[in-house]
């Protein structure tokens, strides 16, 4: 049977929720290795940790190290699980490509092991990218218009962007914050604990310590996301 690596992750120790938690991430990895003729060298797995960054991770480096060793198939049960960044999965999957190993999303349906998979993940990346485009635009047409209707404007940029030249960028740092922030919320943390957490990480504020309206006003910035936190406090 051919060799495959497995990666689960949680980032609470007490996360439990259904289709995410270590049980049902093993659970579906076991299946797709019993369903696609291949034996598991190890199952490796992060608890308690944040996908916002991958270098901070030592069980998905000592996952992607072997699956690299034995040129095989690293097997997630969603890209949400491997890293929050795309720009983190992407150099993942680079990383696994340069030494002949691939990369397997069981909720994404991504297997690079076909051409037809890496085709899919290549377009993903694109997507991701001009949606991060899309709401460079939108950012800048809305900070426009308020101007042109004589609102008042702040002097600063959303948190996640900021002002390069007459237009709105993202801020790398921030933004890489700001996933770090959803992730928590996803999870079911009020905004007062993600403060608590972020401040606690030593995460950029802007100089200023993290507040439950920081955080809000954080996932704001976020399209579709702005009133998601409803009555938390």
């Amino acid at each position: 049977m051919k060799p495959a690596v497995g990666y689960v992750r949680v980032s609470t120790e007490g996360q439990a929720v259904e289709g995410v938690s270590i049980a049902a991430q093993r659970a579906k990895i076991d299946a797709w290795a019993i369903a696609n003729d291949h034996a598991l060298a190890a199952v490796y797995s992060d608890m308690g940790l944040s996908g916002g960054r991958a270098d901070n991770r030592p069980a998905l480096q000592a996952a992607l190290d072997q699956a690299r060793t034995l040129r095989c198939p690293l097997v997630v049960y969603s890209l949400s699980r491997l890293a929050r960044s795309v720009k983190d999965t992407i150099e993942i999957s680079e990383r696994l490509d340069k030494a002949g190993a691939d990369l397997v999303s069981l909720t994404e349906k991504i297997d690079t092991t076909s051409a037809a998979g890496k085709m899919i993940f290549r377009i993903l990346a694109v997507l991701a990218e001009f949606e991060r485009d899309l709401t460079s635009e939108r950012t800048v047409a809305a900070l426009a218009h308020k101007r042109s209707n004589g609102e008042r404007v702040s002097g600063k940029a959303p948190y996640g962007y900021r002002f390069e030249g007459g237009a709105v960028v993202k801020d790398n740092l921030e933004t890489a914050t700001v996933a770090i922030i959803k992730d928590f919320r996803d999870e079911g943390l009020s905004a007062a604990k993600i403060a608590l957490k972020l401040t606690e990480m030593r995460l950029p504020a802007r100089g200023e310590m993290w507040t439950k309206d920081m955080v809000r006003r954080a996932l704001e910035a976020i399209p579709g996301e702005s009133g998601n936190e409803g009555g938390r406090s």
